[in-house]
């Protein structure tokens, strides 16, 4: 490629392939030119997969992709091929599972080295330009690569067909036959794994590094209500209460980072995803419900939505995918501070309280990673909650003060945004800001859940029904995959609970129906990532590890339960019973690790309810059965509305089992079931609440 020629990136939507596309490296998207250029030219396929927002990702292409003797080099020996792991999950599965199988690690940027027909024999993480402290770099990796293709070939086609064997058989036996029922004991287990886990100084579970993962506290939470078991509720409260506190929160502008780099949650890395946000907004909302009413929980909750808000919703009122970590070419400088800029922007007063309550230090708390020195900026962080420390009547100077801060940080060099849409992580947001709205009585949040889902159901559907996965630029593509469904369809399902609109109901239901059709495995069960007619890329597999993000089964297993309680479809119980079992002999080796197939089956083992409340949607005592219903936690319930304002409501045809039940002397009525059993219908809230508690 001659120098500054765009390459075959150029006409990609992602933000990731349009960040390479004008290095000197021959780029193309993954496609059928670049598998056919390679068998025409007979050379080696070179994948790279990335995102835009990734750090090292960053780091590799300054260092390497950027550099024309690494450049010539590449084009020389490879065919190259960027992949965006956040437009296409499914290629990253597959070559993520090679990578750690290969090496024992995984990550990105990840390199796979493989053959035209997309057979690997060599993966890694991030190479560094020239070999250092005993890592190959791409100048000495490139030619020896080179030779052995030239001179080995035979060898790298056996190590390739070994290791897409290997690939095969874990994807064969992910998950294996079905296995039996999940009992109650499976919850137990997960427990005690979590507390042998949990870091009883600073929250969270292991060592460093630290990811938030919100569905184990939502699991925890669930468990706590089951048994009673203070030390679960004790678990999720240290752990939310010290990441609101340490510097992987966002102290002036709100939202989380993605993990903590230590184990205290102080140094973060930076970047800030989407379904972080939605997924924590979920547990501290819940958590809020748990404790009655915490104050600091719902700060937390609201704070995370208003950043959303602000920063991270598209015109259309979709949500976009992530703000980098880096800015102006250095990771965190966008969110660091030094006392000199804190006196300059604030009065004495205010900066001597900012300084003080966000411990920012004269020499700076943030040191660099390659030299330890510390450079005078300043992570800001919280010793205790601020109800705890900040003295009477300075609550109100100290937000004065942070507006300022953000104030004067919008005038910064900004980190990257990815602004594609994604309809999974999108799905995600629904489900938190519905949440939020029920909870917090928000109208807002309701409104910011509705203009999301009805773009994603009014832009990414297509003619038959079928879902895209990325939206960018006026464009629509990429066929949905699993998480796409089940994540949306949990959102439609929160939404239809915040508004008791019924056509939120019906596309949960229809979206629930074509996955079914296009992705379940009619012989073991459970559901594969990708659908039946989608391209097959060494294997189709299924994934239920429930790591950063739920996994699209556990998630699904959890929708059945829900739509079969609201619709009274046995059927679908049934379903979410076939992924128990086909699931069954990987989650009960390692209960812990699979903390959102626990909160489906907490769900599935009881105790559930069904609450159907009937009444005017628009009258005092509907409105003051509901609050009361949604300001208790109370997890494992369907939730209906049947407005008596209609002769024959849309929901009676959703829910046949609707149609009998009317209000008692004209005031709104809560009829509950409890495990299949129901009990008498009654007009008092707290009684209602009460049959719900168990104690009716």
């Amino acid at each position: 490629m001659s120098a500054g020629q765009p390459n075959k990136l150029i006409s990609e939507k992602s933000p990731y392939l349009l960040q390479h596309a004008h290095n000197p490296v021959d780029w193309h998207p993954w496609g059928t030119e670049a598998f056919e250029r390679a068998r025409k030219e007979d050379k080696p396929i070179f994948l790279s997969i990335g995102y835009s927002t990734c750090h090292w990702c960053h780091v590799m292409e300054e260092e390497s992709f950027e550099d024309p003797e690494v450049a010539q080099l590449m084009n020389q020996t490879f065919v190259s091929i960027k992949v965006d792991r956040e437009e296409r999950p499914d290629i990253d599965n597959i070559y993520m599972t090679v990578c750690q199988m290969m090496t024992g690690r995984g990550g990105w940027p990840m390199t796979i080295i493989m053959t035209a027909d997309k057979k690997p024999f060599f993966a890694t993480t991030y190479i560094p330009k020239e070999t250092r402290f005993g890592q190959t770099g791409m100048k000495e990796l490139i030619p020896a690569i080179r030779a052995l293709w030239e001179g080995r070939r035979e060898d790298l086609f056996t190590s390739a067909e070994q290791i897409a064997g290997a690939l095969n058989q874990i994807a064969s036996e992910s998950p294996s036959s079905p296995g039996g029922e999940l009992g109650e004991g499976v919850l137990k287990t997960a427990y005690d794994q979590l507390s042998q886990n949990f870091d009883t100084q600073h929250g969270g579970f292991g060592t460093a590094p630290k990811f938030p993962t919100p569905h184990t506290l939502m699991f925890l939470l669930r468990y706590w209500r089951r048994t009673g078991d203070k030390q679960a509720l004790e678990m999720v409260e240290k752990t939310i209460q010290e990441m609101r506190l340490g510097g992987i929160y966002d102290h002036v502008g709100f939202g989380f980072h993605r993990y903590s780099t230590d184990s205290r949650w102080f140094l973060p890395h930076f970047e800030k995803m989407l379904y972080d946000q939605a997924l924590l907004a979920m547990a501290y909302t819940e958590a809020y419900q748990a404790t009655a009413g915490t104050e600091a929980y719902e700060q937390t909750a609201r704070e995370i939505f208003s950043y959303v808000l602000r920063d991270m919703i598209d015109s259309k009122g979709g949500f976009y995918s992530a703000e980098d970590a880096d800015s102006e070419g250095e990771e965190g400088k966008f969110y660091l501070w030094t006392q000199k800029e804190v006196k300059s922007i604030l009065s004495p007063e205010e900066a001597q309280l900012v300084i003080s309550v966000f411990n920012i230090e004269k020499e700076g708390n943030f040191a660099e990673e390659a030299t330890g020195r510390k450079t005078g900026g300043n992570i800001l962080y919280l010793k205790k909650l601020l109800q705890k420390i900040v003295p009477d009547g300075l609550g109100q100077t100290l937000e004065e003060a942070r507006a300022k801060l953000f104030d004067a940080r919008e005038k910064r060099g900004h980190p990257h945004k990815d602004d594609k849409i994604l309809t999974d992580w999108n799905g995600l947001m629904i489900a938190a800001f519905a949440k939020g709205a029920q909870v917090f009585a928000e109208p807002r949040y309701e409104e910011a859940a509705r203009r999301a889902a009805d773009f994603i159901l009014g832009t990414m559907v297509d003619a038959k029904g079928r879902l895209y996965h990325r939206y960018r630029d006026g464009d629509p593509a990429i066929a949905g995959f699993l998480d796409d469904y089940a994540f949306l369809t949990w959102g439609l399902i929160e939404l239809y609970e915040a508004t008791f609109a019924t056509s939120y109901l019906e596309s949960a239901l229809d979206l629930n129906t074509m996955m079914l059709q296009h992705f379940w495995d009619g012989e073991q069960g459970g559901f594969y990532f990708t659908a039946d007619d989608a391209d097959t890329i060494l294997t189709r597999k299924k994934e239920v590890y429930d790591g950063a993000v739920p996994s699209g089964n556990s998630v699904a297993m959890l929708n059945l339960l829900r739509l079969a309680r609201l619709t009274a479809n046995p059927e679908l119980d049934e379903k979410a019973a076939q992924i128990s079992h086909a699931c069954s002999p990987l989650v009960s080796q390692s209960p812990g690790a699979y903390t959102q197939w626990m909160v489906a089956l907490d769900f599935a083992r009881g105790l559930s309810y069904e609450v159907v409340i009937v009444g005017d949607p628009q009258a005092d005592d509907t409105t003051a059965m509901l609050k009361v219903l949604r300001k208790a936690f109370v997890p494992n319930k369907a939730a209906i509305l049947r407005p008596t304002s209609e002769e024959d409501p849309d929901i009676t045809h959703l829910a046949e089992f609707t149609k009998g039940l009317s209000s008692l002397n004209n005031k709104a009525t809560a009829y509950v079931c409890r495990n299949f059993r129901c009990e008498l219908p009654t007009t008092e809230p707290q009684q209602m609440l009460r049959l719900l508690e168990g104690d009716g």
